[in-house]
C-alpha cells in the first residue's frame, strides 16, 4: 500500500541539528561530508564551505583508490562527487519550508582526469529569492545547476555535471502526495 508523503528526517539531518547546537552550520556541512561514509567513498573532499552557504568547493584527488583501468580518475568518482553537494546546499539555504529533491542527472566527460580536479558549487542571493518567487506563484520549480570539474587553475575542463533540481512549497508538496495516494487507494 502506498502510504502519503511523511517527511522524516535522516541521521545526517539530526546530526546537523545536534551539531548546530555547538558549531557553525558551514562548519557542520564541511566536516559532516567529509566524515560520512557514504561521501568519503566518492573520494572526494569538501576543501571550504562560506559562512552563508552560498559557495561549496570541492577537491577530488587522483589515488589508487579512485584510478581507472587507464590511470585516470574512474567515472563514478567524478559524479559521486559532485552529487549530493548541489541539492544539500540547496536545502540549507531555502531552509525547512521547502522540499527539494534531485530529479535527475547528466554527465559528459570532456577529458581523461590524470591530474586532481576541482569544482565549486555556487548559489547568488538573486537566485535564491528568484527560486522563492517561483515557488510562491507555481508552488514547485525545476531547476539545472551545472558543476565543472577542472584543473587547479581552472583551465582545464575534464567533466561537467548537470543536475534537475525540484523544489517545492513543502506544504503543498505534502497536499500533492495525499492526493496521490487517495488516487491509489481508490
Amino acid at each position: 500500500m502506498v502510504q502519503a508523503y511523511e517527511y522524516n528526517m535522516s541521521l545526517y539531518q539530526n546530526l546537523m541539528g545536534f551539531g548546530e547546537r555547538f558549531f557553525k552550520k558551514h562548519q557542520l556541512l564541511k566536516h559532516g561530508f567529509n566524515f560520512s561514509p557514504m561521501y568519503r567513498r566518492s573520494t572526494g573532499r569538501i576543501t571550504h564551505v562560506s559562512e552563508d552557504l552560498l559557495l561549496v568547493q570541492m577537491q577530488l584527488r587522483l589515488t589508487y583508490k579512485n584510478r581507472n583501468y587507464v590511470n585516470s580518475i574512474f567515472g563514478g568518482s567524478m559524479f559521486s562527487a559532485v552529487d549530493p553537494i548541489p541539492m544539500v546546499q540547496l536545502i540549507h539555504l531555502l531552509g525547512p519550508d521547502y522540499v527539494v529533491w534531485d530529479k535527475s542527472a547528466e554527465i559528459r566527460f570532456k577529458r581523461p582526469a590524470k591530474e586532481h580536479l576541482y569544482a565549486e558549487f555556487q548559489y547568488s542571493l538573486e537566485e535564491l529569492e528568484d527560486i522563492k518567487t517561483k515557488v510562491a506563484q507555481e508552488n514547485e520549480l525545476e531547476i539545472v545547476k551545472t558543476t565543472h570539474l577542472t584543473n587547479a587553475d581552472k583551465s582545464q575542463v575534464f567533466c561537467e555535471v548537470k543536475k534537475l533540481i525540484y523544489i517545492a512549497n513543502k506544504a503543498y508538496f505534502k497536499q500533492k502526495q495525499e492526493k496521490r495516494a487517495q488516487k491509489v487507494k481508490a
